[in-house]
C-alpha cells in the first residue's frame, strides 16, 4: 500500500522536480496527498480518454509526463478543456502527478529511454559539463549506417507510421536524440560532434540550418519520442511498491495519422 504523496516522493528522487524548466508546471497537480493508492495508470498525456480508462480500471492515480494544467488556471469549470479534465479527475477521485522537463533531464528518464530504444551505445548528456540535462548522445553499434537504413530502424523501433528525414550526405554514426521538441538544441548537437539528430516538431528553417551544418535531421514525432518513458515510469513504481498494480494506458497514442 502507498499514498499519493509517497509516489510523488519516489518520482522526486528519480527525477527531482526542482530540475524542471522555468516555464514548466510539473508536480503533484490534482488530488489528496494522503489518499491510499492500490492501482496506478501511467500515461504520456492526461486526456479525457485516459481519465475514463483510469476510472474504468479503478485507478486512484495517474502518473503522466505532460502536465494536465498549463499556465494560469483562473477557474475550474466545464467551460474549458483543462477545467473539464480537472473536474473529471476530482469527481472520480483520481489524483494526478506529472513529471515533465524534470523527467526529460533525469538519468534513466525520457532521453535515456529514447537512446536505448534506438540502440545507441554509451549515451552521454547532450549538454556537456552538467550534472543533468535534456538530450543524449550515443554511437551506433557495428559501424555507420546510411540515413535511409537508420531511419527505417528508428521507424521500426519507435512504432512509427512514418518519419521525416533530411539527408545531409553523411553516414549515421554519432547520434543525438531529444525527446519532444528539441530542435533548438541543434548548436549543442554540432558542438558534440554528432552527424545525426533525432527529435520532433521541427520547423523548416531547422532543416536548412542542419543541412548547412552537415547534420542529418529526423523528426520522429512528439508522442513517439516521449512515450518510450512510460514503461520506465511503470517499472520504477513496480520496483518501489511491489504491492501496487501498475498499468500503462491503452487509450493513448499519436494524435495524427497518415493518409
Amino acid at each position: 500500500m502507498a499514498t499519493v504523496k509517497q509516489l510523488y516522493d519516489l518520482l522526486d528522487r528519480k527525477a527531482p522536480f526542482r530540475t524542471q524548466m522555468d516555464f514548466d508546471n510539473a508536480g503533484f497537480l490534482v488530488g489528496r496527498g494522503d489518499r491510499t493508492v492500490t492501482r496506478v495508470l501511467v500515461a504520456l498525456d492526461i486526456t479525457p480518454e485516459v481519465i475514463a480508462e483510469a476510472a474504468e480500471k479503478g485507478c486512484q492515480l495517474i502518473l503522466a509526463h505532460h502536465p494536465v494544467i498549463w499556465g494560469k488556471l483562473g477557474q475550474v469549470t466545464d467551460e474549458s478543456a483543462t477545467g473539464r479534465k480537472v473536474l473529471a479527475l476530482i469527481e472520480k477521485g483520481i489524483a494526478a502527478i506529472c513529471a515533465h522537463t524534470n523527467l526529460d533531464a533525469a538519468e534513466g528518464g525520457v532521453n535515456t529511454a529514447l537512446a536505448q530504444r534506438l540502440g545507441l551505445e554509451n549515451p552521454v548528456l547532450l549538454e556537456a559539463g552538467r550534472p543533468y540535462g535534456i538530450g543524449r548522445v550515443g554511437s551506433l553499434p557495428g559501424g555507420p549506417l546510411s540515413l535511409a537504413d537508420f531511419a527505417r530502424k528508428a521507424k521500426e523501433n519507435l512504432g512509427l507510421a512514418g518519419i521525416r528525414a533530411m539527408d545531409a550526405g553523411v553516414p549515421v554514426h554519432r547520434v543525438a536524440v531529444g525527446g519532444g521538441a528539441c530542435g533548438s538544441m541543434l548548436p549543442q548537437v554540432k558542438a558534440m560532434g554528432c552527424d545525426t539528430f533525432l527529435t520532433s516538431d521541427l520547423k523548416h528553417d531547422l532543416y536548412l540550418e542542419a543541412r548547412d551544418l552537415g547534420i542529418n535531421l529526423l523528426d520522429a514525432g512528439h508522442y513517439s519520442t516521449e512515450a518510450v518513458v512510460c514503461p520506465v515510469l511503470a517499472q520504477w513504481v513496480r520496483e518501489a511498491f511491489p504491492d501496487l498494480e501498475v498499468l500503462e494506458a491503452e487509450g493513448q497514442g499519436e494524435v495524427f495519422g497518415y493518409f
